[in-house]
């Protein structure tokens, strides 16, 4: 993909001035389009956050995925299949995005796949009941509409449109998994036992989707400056513990929190700090699934390869076909 539409890099004699009259746009709320001057590091900063997101979306369709043939109903795995696919449309919508900014997502592919690019942690844990698919929907879909929702006001147009109808999905995508959650918790003990042992194991990973604490966020800063993000991640973690707390007390479900309490001073609940040690390893690539998770997007890729090249051939033939008219 050519990349003429943005600059290459940032050097001339007008670049004291082009840097002045973006930073004047996105103060002003105002969007910055493809073919719009943009700093290389503003550029690179979109690579980064659009592409991990887009890859977030791809993987994160194997957990659930994994329950696709053992859903206990038809509605079940209907709904299910669903969503899989709506992640999967969520990735493209943001692969989409980023060739707008001149990169190739065949690249971005390989990156991944060789551990170049990252994605998010919280999709390297096991789903080991179909409780999970219910508990991911809560949680896992609820913080990340806390987290993408503010990103459908970036400053960077074609990824805050991409964020809009995200963001409504997501939306559906969490309500989904609460009523599952509400059957289950009006079926039987043990039912109610497995929403509480998934509840256990994808709390303290949800908190972690938003990040390291602020003061460990190398890009935080600069992507706010640039309005990129407008939350920091700790406010987007706050966010998401004090709309959630009501959400488990309605659910009939105990948060693995012992410090986890109402604040009146601060008009917020207090919670524990989640075990960064825990982030830091799964980040690095230790997490249970992470091994898992590259191996059978890398199989998918490989085995994709004709589709790819019959699609390529196909184009080749009908560009031929159009210039000999």
């Amino acid at each position: 993909m050519t990349t003429d539409h943005v600059q290459e890099a940032d050097v001339g004699p007008g670049t004291a001035q082009l840097e002045a009259e973006f930073q004047n746009r996105v103060a002003a709320d105002q969007r910055i389009e493809p073919r719009d001057w943009m700093p290389e590091a503003y550029r690179t900063t979109l690579v980064r956050q659009i592409a991990q997101h887009a890859h977030s979306e791809i993987i994160g369709m194997q957990p659930e995925g994994d329950w696709l043939g053992r859903a206990p109903s038809l509605r079940r795995k209907a709904i299910l299949l669903a969503k899989v696919q709506d992640e999967a449309g969520h990735g493209l919508y943001l692969y989409a995005a980023t060739e707008t900014l001149g990169v190739d997502r065949a690249d971005l592919t390989e990156r991944l796949i060789e551990g170049r690019q990252k994605y998010s942690s919280i999709f390297n844990y096991p789903t080991l009941s179909f409780a999970d698919v219910g508990v991911i929907g809560w949680l896992v879909d609820g913080a990340a509409i806390c987290n993408q929702v503010p990103l459908c006001r970036s400053s960077y147009g074609p990824y805050a449109r991409a964020m809009v109808r995200i963001c409504k999905e997501e939306s559906f995508h969490q309500r989904q998994g609460y009523e599952l959650l509400l059957t289950m918790m009006s079926g039987t003990d043990d039912q109610r036992q497995m929403v509480q042992d998934a509840t256990n194991r994808w709390w303290w990973p949800s908190l972690m989707m938003f990040g390291p604490p602020d003061g460990e966020s190398p890009n935080t800063r600069q992507s706010m400056a640039w309005r990129i993000k407008r939350h920091t991640n700790d406010e987007l973690r706050q966010r998401f513990v004090d709309i959630t707390v009501p959400q488990a007390h309605r659910l009939g479900v105990e948060l693995p929190d012992s410090a986890l309490s109402w604040n009146p001073e601060r008009g917020h609940y207090d919670f524990s700090e989640p075990d960064w040690d825990e982030f830091t390893q799964v980040i690095k690539g230790y997490g249970p699934c992470n091994a898992e998770r590259i191996s059978r997007r890398a199989a998918a890729h490989r085995r994709g390869a004709w589709v790819r090249e019959a699609a390529a051939a196909h184009a080749a033939k009908s560009r031929r076909r159009e210039e000999d008219r």
